[in-house]
């Protein structure tokens, strides 16, 4: 057998050094024997070997000559087979593990396996025990976690498989499963080409995890000694950054499932992380189901979590409800130093929640800063708002809105939206620099699909249950199965009955109030001759103009504090431009006074109509006028106001036709670049 090490290192002394210092060590190798455990035999041969190499190095010919042969290119010592285990121990000594333990293991296989129980195969299999652990020692100090790791496994399964030193494989087991945080550290900060170490890296990862106990650890008294939770948590934030974003999310969702809610909640940042850097708003309403599911411990406060993730799907009440649903005091008073500026305020935390908690430790997520107008301008964003609205719209929640707002063409808005505290902050951060960002774009979009999602809904039950009434073999049963059968069917049905008796009573005030002549009853108009329409129109129009009493001509309102005329002003001229603009006119001053997200409701209303080839006449009159809020940014005024509206065909046939003596309504102007203009408004007694 030829071992690669020369006289020189296999006494452990130098090339320059002379005869005496050749001497001393050789003498103190003699003297410093390996551990118990060799044989006295092996222990022999070792010493004849040392003092074979001493007598070459203090021969002067000798040595000149072995010199000479190193410098030609020789290597290596050949040995003669009785004394390998012998040569393999002073390769070990020599601190040349590695070679000694794979010549070891070797020589421990068929066809040279030494004889079972002899004092070769005891000296063979120390040797590489011990080999083995130097040689992983040797690795991990070059940074090497998870060759040290295969040697250690190598070592193990030799000693297992030879069915000796029980002490040994225990003592190697022990380092290798210490070595298991270091060896993951390896395999996942290689590049990705290197996909199989990877996935080796993210298999030990798991199984590392899971026999902790999850996250949190909980088997860490059953196991001894390793890596107690402060380290672990410094180890895994190391290795977050070498994982993408979709492998943490199986990972998280496998914990998850195996008991850890730790890894339940990082889930949930990851979908979170996820579907706004890849524009995936689905992942988002994931990420909600999940927080919510989960039973955090030490009084863990989900709110603004589920705060922020709700103004990313554009449900900016629900979004404020979490906010201020949440026990942190200290939250809110920092909205509270927000009046006015809610929504930018939720925009900025989430911004930096987003920034700062969210995006960073993914290792293909790579941002410097969270741009919330490109992701409410994307396209995949918007239509997703749109589909769950249209979905959520079909709700009997939905049918839970006011006669003038489902009915005539004032703006949509459900029961949840009349809470004059939600409404006034929703509002007031409108006034800001958000006015003309996308995620305004996005709420106008949420409140067309609710309006006409819901309305389709609603007349396609209330022409079934209106034909059913006028069927001669009415069928009641039927009626009562189809109302148990559907939520949005038995709302209509009892909306019907509502409007009748509603129609009824606003009928009998109404004459009570006004002459008889300023009444038009439905059947009188059905017939009455398309000339007659015509004029009706005519003097609608006239009498609304005489009522409303606005110039044909309005500057915008740049007064720094409105005075009560000026704002009535202003609301006389929105009233009159939209009824033109929905009679079919055109209007300039509609711009003047309403935000953009208001004008293309009504250009919107003018479009649908136009394709149902119909036209409204509306006819409004402010009663009353009352300031409830002004501030420099913000007026808030209660308004009382008499509304009809008729919906007529080109044909001259009426279709709907609406009438309230009483209406009181809400309307919130806003005040940018020196304009005040309509922000919003909403109805309700």
């Amino acid at each position: 057998m030829e071992l690669p090490i020369d006289h020189f290192r296999l006494l452990g002394v130098s090339p320059s050094s002379d005869t005496e210092e050749v001497l001393r060590f050789f003498h103190l190798r003699l003297d410093r024997a390996p551990q118990d455990g060799f044989t006295p035999e092996v222990i022999a041969q070792r010493a004849e070997l040392l003092r074979r190499s001493a007598d070459l190095l203090c021969n002067k010919q000798l040595r000149e000559n072995y010199e000479t042969a190193l410098l030609g290119g020789a290597s290596g010592l050949e040995f003669s087979s009785n004394r390998e285990v012998a040569g393999l121990i002073l390769l070990w000594e020599a601190d040349i593990s590695y070679e000694a333990f794979k010549l070891a293991r070797k020589a421990l296989r068929p066809p040279q396996a030494p004889a079972l129980g002899s004092g070769r195969e005891s000296d063979l299999t120390l040797l590489a025990a011990l080999a083995c652990r130097d040689a992983a020692l040797h690795e991990q100090e070059q940074r090497h976690y998870s060759s040290s790791a295969e040697l250690l496994e190598e070592g193990i399964q030799l000693l297992q498989r030879m069915g000796k030193l029980p002490e040994n494989r225990q003592n190697l087991e022990k380092e290798l499963e210490a070595l298991l945080p270091y060896r993951i550290l390896d395999l996942l900060s290689r590049d990705l080409s290197d996909q199989n170490s990877h996935q080796e890296g993210l298999n030990l990862l798991d199984s590392f995890v899971l026999k902790r106990g999850g996250l949190e650890g909980k088997k860490l008294s059953r196991l001894g000694d390793e890596l107690n939770q402060s380290d672990f948590e410094i180890f895994f934030q190391q290795i977050r950054k070498f994982l993408t974003v979709q492998e943490q999310i199986d990972l998280y969702s496998h914990w998850y499932k195996n008991g850890s809610p730790d890894a339940g909640f990082l889930c949930a940042i990851s979908l979170v992380a996820s579907g706004f850097y890849r524009r995936k708003p689905a992942q988002l309403q994931k990420a909600k189901r999940r927080i919510n599911k989960l039973n955090l411990q030490g009084g863990f406060d989900s709110m603004p979590l589920l705060g922020c993730i709700d103004l990313l799907l554009a449900d900016v009440q629900q979004a404020e409800e979490c906010f201020r649903n949440s026990p942190d005091q200290g939250l809110k008073e920092w909205l509270d130093k927000y009046p006015g500026e809610r929504l930018a305020a939720l925009c900025d935390y989430s911004r930096n929640w987003l920034l700062r908690d969210v995006l960073p430790g993914f290792r293909d997520i790579d941002v410097d800063s969270v741009d919330l107008e490109a992701w409410f301008a994307d396209r995949d964003v918007q239509d997703y708002v749109d589909k769950i609205e249209k979905r959520g719209a079909l709700g009997i929640a939905r049918a839970g809105l006011s006669l003038i707002s489902g009915m005539s063409p004032e703006k949509y808005q459900s029961n949840e939206s009349l809470d004059s505290k939600q409404s006034e902050s929703n509002f007031d951060s409108v006034a800001d620099d958000l006015d003309d960002s996308p995620l305004n774009d996005v709420l106008l979009r949420k409140e067309n699909v609710r309006r006409f999602t819901f309305a389709q809904n609603l007349f396609e039950n209330y022409k079934y249950i209106i034909s059913s009434l006028l069927r001669p073999d009415l069928n009641f049963s039927m009626i009562k199965l189809a109302l148990k059968s559907n939520r949005l069917f038995l709302g209509t049905f009892v909306f019907i009955l509502l409007f009748v008796s509603g129609g009824l009573i606003s009928l009998v005030s109404m004459r009570t109030l006004v002459p008889d002549s300023t009444v038009l009853g439905t059947s009188k108009i059905k017939n009455d001759s398309s000339e007659k329409i015509i004029d009706d129109e005519v003097s609608s129009e006239g009498k609304q103009s005489q009522d409303l009493k606005v110039p044909l001509t309005f500057s915008p309102l740049t007064a720094s504090k409105p005075s009560e005329e000026q704002i009535l002003r202003l609301i006389k001229v929105w009233l009159q431009s939209k009824a033109d603009i929905l009679l079919g006119k055109e209007s300039n001053a509609l711009n003047k006074v309403a935000r953009e997200p208001l004008v293309k409701i009504v250009n919107q209303q003018r479009l649908k109509d136009i394709s149902l080839k119909e036209k409204q006449i509306i006819t409004t009159k402010v009663e009353s006028l009352e300031i409830e809020d002004q501030t420099s940014k913000r007026i808030a005024v209660k308004a009382r106001i008499s509304y009809r509206d008729q919906r007529v065909k080109e044909s001259g046939d009426v279709v709907s036709e609406t009438s309230i003596p009483s209406l009181t309504v809400k309307y919130i102007l806003g005040r940018k670049k020196g304009q005040w203009k309509l922000l919003d408004f909403y109805s309700g007694n």
